[in-house]
């Protein structure tokens, strides 16, 4: 029996559909800096239908577009594309990558490397002319690697939960 690791070369990243969205919601809550729920409370929350509404917001959404990581049949990483219109430098369009997660027994394998070359071919492609992110502060190998990929660290965020 072949218990090889696929390499990255064999990821192929394709859109994600309604089928992928428990997956999609358990690579995000595995990407937490602490994980704070077991594997079965992942599982659990993953299958709430609120998932399903926001995948459904996302798919029908001219701006949002969700993608997957898969290799060897499985759902294995994840990654959104927000294009964001805007006034500044006239009228510069801005991609914002959000939720990128690679699921953690597949980190340091290139994958993440070969999502975000994807993210940023297709902001490229649809007139973008910055791509920005942000990453939970804890999250110090994240950061390591979007600096390596070339994102420079030139602001701070904030959030407000509503």
């Amino acid at each position: 029996m072949d218990t090889a690791i696929p390499q990255p070369s064999r990821v192929a990243i394709r859109l994600a559909r309604r089928e992928d969205v428990a997956r999609i919601a358990a690579l995000i809550m595995l990407g937490a800096p602490t994980p704070t729920m077991t594997p079965a409370e992942i599982e659990a929350e993953a299958a709430d239908p609120a998932y399903l509404d926001a995948f459904a917001e996302i798919e029908a959404s001219p701006h949002n577009t969700l993608f997957v990581a898969e290799q060897a049949g499985a759902v294995v990483g994840t990654f959104q594309v927000t294009l964001i219109p805007g006034l500044v430098s006239r009228g510069r369009r801005r991609a914002k990558f959000e939720s990128v997660h690679v699921t953690p027994e597949r980190r340091g394998q290139g994958i993440g490397a070969i999502m975000i070359a994807h993210a940023l071919a297709f902001a490229r492609d649809n007139g973008v002319g910055l791509a920005e992110l942000t990453s939970n502060k804890d999250r110090k190998d994240a950061h390591r690697f979007y600096v390596r990929l070339g994102f420079d660290q030139s602001h701070e965020g904030f959030k407000m939960v509503l």
